[in-house]
Parts: structure tokens; sequence; C-alpha cells
């Protein structure tokens, strides 16, 4: 294992060159900028945050003894300004890669603004920050950028050639990728479209007052979106909204088809299940399931069940890649999960953090919670539905917003599938991680036996005529 410690050098690769000029650190000047909407605030200089001073850089997960050379550059371009450190130094030829399952790989540091959001698609990760800038990378190195005038990105999700981003502004703007070159990304819409608002807000009959003396049309949003999320087909593009709505769009003609009072407060996470079901998280402590049905040339969704009903927020969810489990994780540290097969009944709650969960994702029989306790916890779920923390990682300085995963398809093997994981905080940091489903031997990742996280197990589900999540944790309690 390399010692690790923190160098002057390493307190380079976290900040910016203080030589480059205030026109280099513009995001304006990536190639691709957005040309939108001429009703959007006009683009001004964002301030760099917080000085690199405030990381901690005696950190032993933040920098290799001997890793990265990375010196600054002085050109104005800002993407020879976006260093990956990179903490694993290739393995010696006597070293089994098995040794190391779960580490922390690179690091990077933006002086733009705190990480909102994360999507991962074969070997190019987007990432979207309160700058109002989605940056793509690829092997570590900046692939692309593009912008939008307003509206920090609070979510991305991707389908086939087209990216989707959701902003603090309540718009959604669709972005195509060039199939010529990957690089460069077009926005190609902004949802609602203007046609579509101009043409119904000639109608009264589509306002709907969403306070007292104010009316909005109701295939806009009136606050932020908090979630993005594609059906299983891809045909539909769902948002979740602080609006207390969640609004269906069809993609092929970019229509928003409904809009759907949801919540009796914001709703914080939404995802597209399994046989047309799609699953919201609201701030009001709930989970619903809603089913889509086809009517006609159309599509409506119906309400189905609150899975369930506590006190604090629920502020994330995720779907297993089998559509077999729902995880929702909550304001009080809690991840809680059903099962598809046993007809959405409460399977238990994994107790892992001291504080809000507020990302999950899944790959494989894998799920991973970020928190604001700045921790991830990895668990491993068996073929019975019982979960255990195989490791709790950690380095990053700030809560960890979001999550996001795909295949290792260098060192995966058919009878170990292994991960990277892509995690964004609070700490204007995203952090690249080697995980598997192998238990870890690597110290600095694990937390001692009597402090691991741990599952509990319940018969009862956790719904509106069941166990709330507060009698849960009184069990636990005792």
């Amino acid at each position: 294992m390399h010692r690790m410690r923190s160098t002057s050098r390493g307190r380079r690769i976290f900040s910016e060159d203080s030589s480059s000029s205030k026109r280099g650190q513009r995001f304006d000047r990536l190639k691709n900028s957005d040309p939108d909407d001429p009703r959007d605030e006009d683009d001004h200089d964002q301030p760099m945050g917080a000085n690199p001073a405030n990381y901690d850089v005696t950190d032993p997960l933040m920098v290799l003894d001997d890793g990265c050379q990375y010196e600054p550059s002085t050109s104005t371009s800002p993407f020879a300004k976006s260093p990956w450190s990179r903490h694993m130094n290739p393995l010696p030829p006597s070293t089994s890669s098995d040794a190391l399952p779960n580490a922390l790989m690179g690091s990077l540091v933006r002086e733009e603004g705190h990480i909102y959001s994360l999507a991962a698609s074969g070997d190019l990760l987007y990432t979207g920050s309160d700058s109002k800038n989605v940056r793509v990378w690829k092997n570590q190195q900046e692939f692309s950028g593009f912008k939008s005038n307003s509206g920090l990105v609070k979510a991305i999700v991707i389908g086939g050639e087209r990216v989707f981003t959701g902003h603090q502004d309540g718009k959604i703007r669709v972005w195509k990728v060039s199939s010529r070159n990957r690089s460069v990304h077009k926005r190609v819409e902004t949802l609602p479209t203007l046609r579509d608002y101009l043409k119904s807000s000639m109608k009264p009959k589509n306002y709907v007052e969403v306070r007292r003396h104010r009316s909005v049309l109701w295939i806009k949003h009136c606050d932020a979106i908090s979630c993005l999320s594609l059906s299983e087909d891809g045909s539909y593009l769902y948002s979740a909204s602080w609006d207390k709505t969640f609004k269906v769009w069809r993609i092929s003609d970019s229509k928003c088809l409904e809009s759907i009072n949801a919540h009796e407060d914001a709703v914080n996470s939404l995802v597209a299940g399994f046989g047309g079901l799609v699953f919201t998280g609201s701030a009001d402590g709930t989970v619903k399931v809603w089913r889509r049905e086809l009517q006609g040339k159309g599509t409506k969704h119906f309400f189905s069940q609150t899975l369930l009903k506590q006190e604090c927020a629920v502020t994330t969810l995720a779907v297993n890649p089998e559509a077999t489990f729902v995880y929702s994780g909550s304001s009080d540290g809690l991840v809680n999960f059903w099962e598809l097969e046993k007809a959405l009944s409460h399977g238990g709650a994994l107790r892992g953090h001291k504080l809000a969960v507020l990302c999950l994702a899944t790959a494989g029989n894998l799920v991973f919670s970020g928190s604001a306790d700045t921790g991830i916890c990895v668990w491993k779920r068996t073929s019975e539905g019982e979960h255990t923390c195989l490791s709790v990682l950690t380095g990053h300085t700030g809560p960890v917003k979001c999550l996001a995963v795909e295949k290792d398809h260098h060192e995966s093997t058919s009878a170990e599938p292994r991960w990277i994981l892509y995690s964004g905080s609070l700490d204007k940091s995203v952090k690249m991680w080697k995980v598997s489903e192998q238990t870890p031997t690597m110290s600095h990742n694990q937390v001692d036996q009597k402090d691991m996280p741990t599952t509990l197990n319940s018969s009862t589900p956790a719904s509106s005529s069941g166990r709330t999540l507060a009698e849960l944790k009184k069990i636990l309690d005792e």
C-alpha cells in the first residue's frame, strides 16, 4: 500500500492558477455555449467560491506521496485548468488488484461551485454545478462542456444522443450530442417549448393557481426542478419539482402530457421503475407509487399506493437494475427498501449514516448511499434480500449530494463484476472510486466492527396503514 501524505505540491492540485486571467476562468469560453431563451438572465462572472485553504489537504485520502505531477497551467483555456489528482498508482506486478476492491482512484476539485448532479454514460461523466455549467469528462480529462444562461444544474439524465438537464429556474434544457463529434453538445430545446408556452397561454383553463393571487401555466414548473428520470423504454421524461408536482413529457415531440399534484410538500426525488410504475419521494415524508396507463393515443398516471409515511423528509429514491427493489433515503439517515416480489412489502431499513441520506445509486447487487455526514455506505444485497455494509467510503469534506455508477469493463469478470462509482459533494469535489462486491481489505475505507452500519428488517409494510419510520427507530433504540 502506498504511503500517503499532504504536500505543498498536493495543495496546488486543489487550487486554480492565480495567474490566469478572469477571462480564462469564465466558462463561457467553452465552445458550445447555450444561446438560451432571451428571457433568461444575462451571464455574469461567478465568484470563485471557497478558498482552497478550506479543504483538509492533510486528509490521507486526498494526495498520494508520489502521485500526480500536475503543475498549474498558464493557459487561459478552462480545459487545461481541470486536473484530476490520482490516488492509486499502478500496482506492482506481484500485487493483485483483488486486494484493493473498494478504493479511491481519483479526485477533482473545481472552484466554480457545489456539485449538484452527475450522470455517467459509458466512458463519459457529466457534472453539473451551481455555476450553471455542465462539464463532460473522459478518462479523467476534460472532454467538453456546455452551459445555460440561468439556473444551476440540479439534475442530469442521458437518453441516447440527448442529454436532459433540470435547473433551479424550473426549466428543462435538451442537448443533442453530435454524431460526428461526441464533444459537441448543442441545445435544441428548452421545455416547455416557446411554441407550446405561447399556445397554452391563450386559454385561461391552462392556468392553475399555485399561490394566492398567482397563477401559472400547468405545463411549466414554478419552482426548482429536483429530479429527472426516463421511462423504461425511453419514451417519456419525468420531471419532479419543489412545486409539489411531477410532469410527464413525451420525448418524440417534447410535449408536456400531464402535471400531477403529487404531494403536500416539495417533491425531492422521482424514479421511473418497472411495469409502468413511478415512485415519488417528498419533503412531506411520503413515498408514493403511481402507475402509467395508456389511454387512446395518450397516457395517464394514477395514484396506486403510499409505501412510506413518516415525519422526516424523503430525500432520494433508487431502483435496482433488475427492478426488484425500491430504495428511499430520508433526512433521519435511514435507507428503507421494498421488494417487488413481495408486492412491494417493506423489506427493512439500512442504518448506516448519522445525518441525512442525500443520494442513492445501485449497480448489480450493490447499493450506494451518500450522506450529509460526508460518507458513502456500500451495501451488498443477498439473494434472500438481506443487506450487509461492505465498507464506508470516506474522503469528502462536505455533504455527498449525488452519485453515478458505471461498470468497470477493464476489470470486470462474469464471476465478479466491478464498478466505477462517482460521487459529487458540496465541498465542490468529484471523487472516483473502484468498488466490487468483494469484502474490502483497505482499512482506511472501513469502520470498526462495533460501528458498522446495520440492517433493520421488518415484515410489516411501512405504509400509511403500517409502521412508521419513527416506530422503526424506536425499535432500534430499544
